[in-house]
């Protein structure tokens, strides 16, 4: 019956609830809580998460929002995201009064205008509290470099939050007495992040072992100078269930990496940058952690061949390996992680001067699971390596390869050829790869999704009418390949439609023609650099967000063919834009009023 309200009157609370639930994005979810006041406040009761930035008050913000969302579970406060100050005082037309946001008014009617004080921008042990208070069930808690938190705070926090399973103090000056209490509260407690609490010592880490060792299975230290091998010594006795353990530290040594490996049978995650930890700690995980999927290990100085083959003769059940830095490793390591861990799927190898191409091989010949491979700064790797990856390795859909000076069109044909499942290529400043290689890959590779060819000076339009191809790709950038120019941006814009992210700078060849293909043919767009092109102008520009209304971010500094009236022009055309870096002097003021708040500038003016 027309003029019925049908839903109100015949759904309970607790299935408008499950619907608001149910719907998969933010925007939609705030659209239905403007619907009537039932609606609002049955959506802000199916809120689970809150994630806040920096903003003027964070005290006085966690209690508002404490008082309006009453099932949260999981918090996320990064004081490092910079967000709009939640006062903003300006003019309204028409009118003589000063606008002030919603949060100081709600705060001056309900606490007084005593309480507003916005002197602090950062959290405090008072918002802590607030924490406590407003959410007694959460179960998540993140606080990124909030430093004004200390002990009390936390101390306060864990005593209310009983049910915190997750735990992430990354940059926060908390002490002992704070971490001691969350495990004698917090016996639930799962995932531990201490990265950069440099107040920390062993007591406090040791306390927690102490009191929530029998639930802890993620645990996460770096830049922590007071926490040494006698914590990890009490993290092995106490947290038998622990799975990931993510080290970086100068203070570490064997010892407590033993301990570890000896106490901590089910651990699958290790992650080292501990340049005093040596063969021996290896070879222990090796010997007692058969459950390690996923280890990577950065910048060994006393780390050879022998660790790895431990690691290849125990960890059967290994799939992600990452070496950077490793010098002291060889071909010899790469073979023993071959022969023994059939099961591997990720492998990067950074700057690891020692491995060439052979031990490459042995990984084409007997990692036939393998789907991502990244080579970074690999000199001595050539193209007969990735020709074995090609034979052996059918599932490959990842590669990426960084100043990889010895490979060229030879491999990245036999990749193409043998991996036709690749979707996503990234290749920089491979000088010897050119037209013929990236020819094979948009021919053999249809399932291509992300395609990255930076500074790969040999590649051109040629290369790029092959891409064409690709109707499934959606991510583009041949920035700085100075022979591509418009025929090989329009045979991208007319065979891939789904295209949404586009990176075509410092081309000195390109035009307003590819602009305006671009425009007709990838109306999803939403992503694209201009920069240092020099050959683009306003009348190029209006044909591409003529269509590409999608548009979010645009980068376009350095570019003498489009001024103040091009700029506008983007703002005006694309409702969505959310972010566009262009030089101060071409943002007029009418511009700037329009969308100042979006508007990033590369250059400023010195003072």
């Amino acid at each position: 019956m027309r003029g019925h309200d049908w839903i109100n009157t015949c759904l309970p609370d607790e299935l408008i609830v499950e619907i608001f639930r149910l719907l998969d994005s933010k925007p939609s979810r705030d659209a239905c809580s403007l619907v009537c006041k039932r609606w609002l406040a049955l959506e802000r009761l199916s809120r689970t998460t809150l994630r806040v930035g920096a903003t003027g008050s964070p005290d006085l913000f966690i209690k508002l929002l404490a008082r309006r969302f009453f099932n949260v579970r999981n918090v996320h406060i990064d004081e490092r995201l910079s967000i709009t100050l939640p006062v903003q005082l300006g003019r309204r037309r028409g009118n003589n009064y000063n606008v002030v946001s919603s949060l100081q008014l709600y705060a001056t009617e309900k606490d007084g205008p005593e309480d507003v004080g916005f002197e602090s921008c950062s959290l405090s042990d008072a918002g802590l509290i607030a924490l406590g208070d407003g959410f007694p069930k959460l179960e998540k808690l993140s606080l990124i470099w909030c430093s004004n938190i200390s002990s009390s705070g936390l101390i306060a926090l864990a005593n209310k939050c009983s049910f915190l399973t997750a735990l992430d103090l990354q940059g926060c000056y908390v002490g002992d007495h704070g971490l001691a209490a969350v495990g004698q509260s917090c016996k639930q407690l799962e995932d531990l992040n201490l990265r950069f609490c440099e107040a920390l010592t062993d007591t406090g880490l040791v306390e927690l072992a102490l009191g929530c060792g029998n639930s802890l299975k993620a645990l996460g230290i770096a830049a922590c100078a007071k926490i040494t091998d006698v914590s990890l010594e009490a993290v092995g006795r106490h947290c038998k269930s622990l799975e990931t353990l993510s080290l970086d530290s100068e203070f570490m040594h064997n010892k407590g990496v033993l301990a570890v490996a000896h106490g901590c049978p089910s651990l699958k995650v290790l992650k080292l940058q501990c340049i005093n930890v040596t063969d021996e700690a290896l070879k222990a995980v090796g010997t007692s952690c058969a459950s390690l999927e996923f280890l990577a290990l950065y910048s060994f100085q006393r780390f050879t061949d022998k660790g790895l083959r431990s690691i290849g003769n125990g960890c059967k059940k290994l799939k992600d390996l990452t070496v950077s830095d490793c010098y002291f490793l060889s071909d010899k390591g790469l073979e023993a992680i071959a022969t023994g861990c059939k099961e591997l799927t990720h492998l990067t190898v950074n700057g690891c001067h020692n491995i060439g191409t052979l031990g490459l091989e042995f990984i084409g010949k007997s990692c036939s699971l393998l789907t991502e491979l990244t080579l970074l700064y690999c000199q001595r790797i050539g193209n007969r390596a990735l020709l074995e990856i090609g034979l052996g390795c059918k599932l490959l859909q990842a590669l990426d390869l960084v100043d990889c000076s010895s490979i060229g069109d030879e491999a990245i044909c036999f990749i193409a050829k043998g991996c036709r499942n690749l979707k996503k290529l990234h290749i920089r400043r491979c000088y010897e790869v050119g037209n013929r290689g990236i020819k094979a890959v948009g021919e053999n590779c249809k399932s291509l999704t992300d395609l990255s060819l930076r500074f790969c000076d040999r590649v051109g339009d040629e290369a790029l009418v092959a891409i064409g191809k690709c109707n499934s790709l959606q991510r583009l950038n041949v920035s700085g390949c100075h022979q591509i120019g418009d025929a090989g941006i329009i045979a991208i814009a007319r065979g891939c439609p789904q295209l949404t992210y586009l990176d075509v700078s410092v081309l000195q060849n390109l035009g307003d023609m590819a602009m305006a293909e671009l425009g007709e043919g990838c109306s999803n767009l939403k992503e694209i650099v201009l920069s240092h092109c020099r050959q683009i102008t306003d009348v190029g520009l209006s044909h591409l967000v003529k269509n590409c209304t999608l548009l979010e971010c645009c980068h376009m500094v350095y570019c003498p063919g489009i001024s103040s009236s091009g700029v506008a022009t983007v703002v005006s055309s694309c409702p969505n834009i959310k972010k566009l870096l262009v030089e101060k002097t071409k943002v007029s003021q009418r511009t700037k009023r329009r969308a100042g708040s979006i508007i990033s500038y590369l250059c400023v003016d010195l003072i």
